[in-house]
């Protein structure tokens, strides 16, 4: 019995203690995930979130009388940051610009979009990245 004991302990005591350290660092490794800090430091282990439909706002300034509409009227933003931040986010926290304080009125305009994130987040990618300005006598 006792032989039985000490063959079942020692024999292959390398592999077995390498399989409980790397048991150790999965455990650490998925309980920091769950927690929300990333174990790994500044690397992202999450590829982002996307918002989709997030209305386009239209700035221009309080003078301006023209009666501008963009299409399309929604975008789809891609945005990245730590889980825990992302967590609480929603679509209402981005936001779609399109600045036209300065436009002249045309047939054929497009603007691009800047897009508004809150501190620790980072916009990645909006689709479509330009919307086109109509002007009330254009179609």
């Amino acid at each position: 019995m006792i032989l039985f004991v000490r063959e079942l302990i020692f024999k292959d005591l390398m592999l077995k203690l390498l399989s409980l350290l790397l048991a150790i660092l999965t455990w650490i490794a998925l309980s920091s995930i769950q927690r929300g800090s990333n174990p790994v430091g500044n690397v992202s282990l999450y590829p982002g979130q996307t918002f989709m439909n997030v209305e386009v706002v239209v700035l221009s300034s309080a003078s301006d009388v023209h009666d501008y509409r963009v299409e399309p009227k929604t975008v789809d933003v891609t945005v990245e940051g730590d889980a825990k931040t992302l967590r609480g986010l929603t679509s209402k926290d981005v936001r779609a610009l399109v600045d036209l304080t300065d436009l002249k009125a045309g047939t054929n305009v497009w603007k691009s979009i800047e897009v508004s994130t809150p501190p620790g987040v980072k916009h990645m990618k909006v689709t479509p990245r330009e919307v086109r300005v109509l002007f009330p006598n254009s179609r």
